[in-house]
Formats: structure tokens, C-alpha cells, sequence
């Protein structure tokens, strides 16, 4: 009993440890993004990196999320005589819930893991020791740039996923299965308001902030992490572990900042 609470405190307290140590790092981060000098170039590779590298998958997720929410609105609204709505159905589902999701989480598994194992091979190489050793601030020079341009990049993406979302499923519900193509339109515009495309560009704000954050950390602190080391296997391990817990953040402050909006 007495190693049961032994090994049950000693968990929790590498959780606290671990809730401390990226809190610190995110202040740390915050407060170097407005720290002089500022230096475009870093902030721009960074949104080609994260931004536009991501496009293709962005791009192909939504045309098949657009084309799938068209295809299962059609039949079901089609049973109650009221598939004439099928615009505000499709655009409603993509604006708010499933293009902000889906694009985050697309982005995790593109460019978060890439952030994450990049950093965490500059640790155990020791780049990162180096860079404090010049008096260069690597949060500064190495992770200050990765959230300013995921911040940027992520409602861009966004709303380019809602964009192509939208459209797919009208060609499906309307060129493919003969909807009316007035209605489509004429629904969506009178269903969805500013409310809706404010909620659509807020949450990538967030899920952009933490997929940078929680990567970033991760691969920072891979020395520190449990799993991890000073290894090839340790940044395997502390990726992967990045992008589950980015995943799992994503889902549940989709319905934290659902919750408080609505």
C-alpha cells in the first residue's frame, strides 16, 4: 500500500512538474515574441513551413469532408422533405465545428510532429546549449518565429478548408444528386452570420497556439520528458507523445471555446 501511494504521488508530482515547466516556457515564449529586434524573414520560412506545406493536405481533407457532409445531409435531410436546407446543413458543419477540428488536427500530424522532432534533435545534439552559449535566447531565435507563424497560418488554413468544404458539397448535393442549387445557396446565406464565421476563425487561433506550444515544449524539454533522453528513440517517443496530447488538447478546447460562445 505504501508503494502504491509512493508510486501515485511520484506521478502526480511529475505532472505538476511537467504543467509548470510549460507554463514557464509559454510565458518565456510570449514575452520574447515582443522583445526587440524583430526580424521578418525567421516568421515568414516558418509560415511557408507550417502554412503553406500544409496546403495540399488541408485542401484534399476538405473537399472529402464536404463532399462525405453533402452526400449523408442529402439523404438524411431528403426523409423529412427538407433537403432544401442542405446549404446552411453543410456550411454550419464545416464553419464551425468540423473545419477548424479537422484542419488542426491535420496540421499536428504535418507540421506539429515536424516541430516537435526538429527541436528535439537541436536538444540532443546540443544546439540548443550552443545558442545559450553565445547569449542567443533560443526561445527567442528558435521558438518565437514557429508561433507567431502558426498563429498566422492556422485561420488562413482554416478558412481556405471551409472554402473548399463548402464548394465540394455543393457539387455533390447539387451536381451530383440534383438539389436545388437557389436553395443551397439561399440557405446558407440566410443560416450563417458573423457569429458563426467569428467562432470559425477564433478556434484556430487557439488550436494554432497549442499545437506550437505543445510541440515546441516537448521537443524542448525532451531531456526532461518521460520516455524521452538524449536519443533517437527518446525523440520518437516524445514526438509521438506531442502529437497525441496536441490532438487531445484540440478536442477538448473545441468544446470549452464552443461552450463559452454559445
Amino acid at each position: 500500500m505504501t508503494n502504491l501511494f509512493g508510486k501515485l504521488g511520484a506521478a502526480a508530482l511529475y505532472q505538476f512538474d511537467q504543467i509548470g515547466r510549460m507554463g514557464v516556457f509559454l510565458v518565456l515564449v510570449v514575452v520574447n515574441i515582443f522583445k526587440p529586434p524583430y526580424k521578418l524573414a525567421p516568421i515568414l520560412k516558418q509560415i511557408y513551413i507550417i502554412g503553406s506545406k500544409s496546403l495540399f493536405v488541408i485542401v484534399f481533407t476538405g473537399a472529402f469532408t464536404g463532399m462525405v457532409l453533402a452526400l449523408q445531409g442529402y439523404h438524411t435531410l431528403s426523409k423529412v422533405g427538407v433537403e432544401g436546407i442542405l446549404g446552411s446543413f453543410v456550411s454550419l458543419g464545416i464553419i464551425r465545428e468540423l473545419g477548424p477540428v479537422l484542419a488542426a488536427l491535420m496540421v499536428t500530424g504535418r507540421a506539429g510532429s515536424a516541430i516537435c522532432a526538429e527541436i528535439g534533435i537541436m536538444r540532443i545534439s546540443e544546439q540548443i546549449d550552443a545558442l545559450e552559449c553565445m547569449a542567443i535566447d533560443p526561445h527567442k531565435f528558435v521558438i518565437a518565429p514557429k508561433f507567431v507563424a502558426g498563429i498566422i497560418s492556422m485561420p488562413l488554413l482554416t478558412a481556405i478548408y471551409d472554402v473548399v468544404g463548402i464548394f465540394c458539397g455543393y457539387l455533390v448535393g447539387v451536381k451530383m444528386l440534383g438539389g436545388n442549387e437557389g436553395s443551397f445557396w439561399s440557405s446558407m446565406y440566410s443560416n450563417v452570420g458573423m457569429e458563426d464565421i467569428q467562432m470559425g476563425l477564433l478556434k484556430p487561433l487557439c488550436f494554432g497556439l497549442l499545437i506550437i506550444w505543445i510541440s515546441s515544449a516537448k521537443g524542448f524539454y525532451v531531456h526532461m520528458t518521460k520516455g524521452g533522453g538524449f536519443g533517437a528513440e527518446g525523440v520518437s517517443n516524445v514526438t509521438t507523445s506531442a502529437v497525441v496530447l496536441s490532438s487531445v488538447s484540440i478536442l477538448v478546447f473545441n468544446y470549452l471555446v464552443t461552450s463559452f460562445l454559445l
